[in-house]
């Protein structure tokens, strides 16, 4: 299994290491539910070197990426990005990503556990097209940093914020290197990217503690994660669901054009519905695992695809996201699973409860 580029750097720092998404880097620095804390209401930094970095460049690539994703690529403005799924013919989900109109090139960030099928996928779909498709990962990487403070952080490490927006970048000098500063889609929590050359990024880290960065592992994320309802491909997002089922809205536009799937994504949209959607619980009883069955009347209609305890105001609270089968949520119906009750709950989860 590969290490992140930070790897040594968290590792001799005291991090417990751990794989995430295909990658070994840290899981826990010091304790999981301070570390939430700082993702929520502190300013929290996270090596993001589990996630890849593919370039696609050629005359072409504009026109072939916006027939191969679900979002709108040819009117991406310079600089700015936005969310993705891949779809197979049957409009089945086989990947997301997040695309980066970066002038003469596009970047393409997604997670390294995706990384190897996407590439596939890519080749595959390449004809006569004037596309070439590279993958950066071993040379460029990502920090992430978060919550309140954060701004606050950048500006003493004087990486300065020009007023970026949701899914903007921009390229800045910092101590004379090269450096990417990304505000990521957010509406409650401020977070950014900065993208670096793994030869630079130890330095970029090891600026950003200085400033007043918290460290925090994959625990934490994934607790944060869950708190905002956001689904990860391999867990809460397989490739037998449908775009709509995933509540993903921000990853389709239909303006855009043909794209490999968009018959059955449009087919969806035209007739108004789909039998089941991703949605949040608050459970009340043993913390369930993934895959559990959720019940309703006796009958099966859902399951449990990601769990966590999430430190709120008022003590833990177990909450949990998967999919139920409408009809049983628009009728209110009582929803049970092997250890309990799951209420069905808007995402993201309040702390204050």
């Amino acid at each position: 299994m590969s290490k992140t580029p930070l790897y040594d750097t968290l590792a001799n720092s005291g991090a417990r290491m751990g794989e995430y998404s295909g990658v070994e880097t840290a899981s826990v620095f010091s304790d999981v539910v301070q570390e939430f804390r700082e993702l929520t209401s502190g300013c929290a930094i996270y090596d993001l070197g589990w996630r890849a970095k593919v370039v696609i460049t050629g005359e072409d690539r504009v026109r072939w990426l916006n027939g191969m994703v679900t979002n709108n690529i040819k009117d991406l403005p310079a600089n700015r990005g936005n969310y993705n799924f891949v779809l197979n013919p049957q409009g089945r989900i086989l990947g997301d990503l997040y695309a980066y109109n970066r002038g003469d090139y596009i970047l393409i960030d997604t997670e390294r556990s995706q990384l190897e099928t996407l590439l596939k996928l890519f080749e595959h779909y390449i004809i006569m097209d004037d596309v070439e498709v590279s993958d950066q990962s071993s040379a460029l990487t990502a920090i992430g940093i978060q919550a309140p403070k954060a701004a606050e952080v950048l500006e003493r490490a004087e990486i300065h914020d020009p007023g970026l927006e949701p899914m903007q970048v921009v390229d800045v000098i910092w101590n004379g290197i090269g450096i990417s500063l990304a505000r990521m889609a957010s509406d409650e929590f401020a977070t950014y990217e900065i993208w670096a050359s793994t030869a630079h990024i130890v330095q970029v880290w090891n600026g950003l503690l200085a400033a007043g960065g918290v460290p925090v592992g994959t625990e934490a994320l994934e607790k944060f994660r869950v708190m905002t309802g956001f689904p990860k491909y391999g867990t809460d997002i397989r490739e037998r669901d449908l775009p709509q089922e995933t509540e993903q809205e921000h990853a389709l536009n239909f303006t855009k054009g043909c794209y490999v799937g968009q018959e059955i994504v449009e087919r969806i949209r035209s007739r108004g519905n789909v039998h089941r959607t991703f949605h949040g619980f608050v459970l009340d009883g043993e913390l369930p695992g993934r895959g559990a069955k959720l019940e309703a009347d006796g009958k099966e209609v859902g399951e449990i695809t990601s769990a966590s305890r999430i430190p709120t105001q008022n003590g833990d609270r177990s909450v949990a996201l998967g999919y139920i089968r409408r009809e049983a949520l628009e009728r209110g119906a009582k929803i049970t699973y092997p250890g309990g009750e799951a209420k069905p709950a808007d995402i993201p989860f309040s702390l204050a409860s």
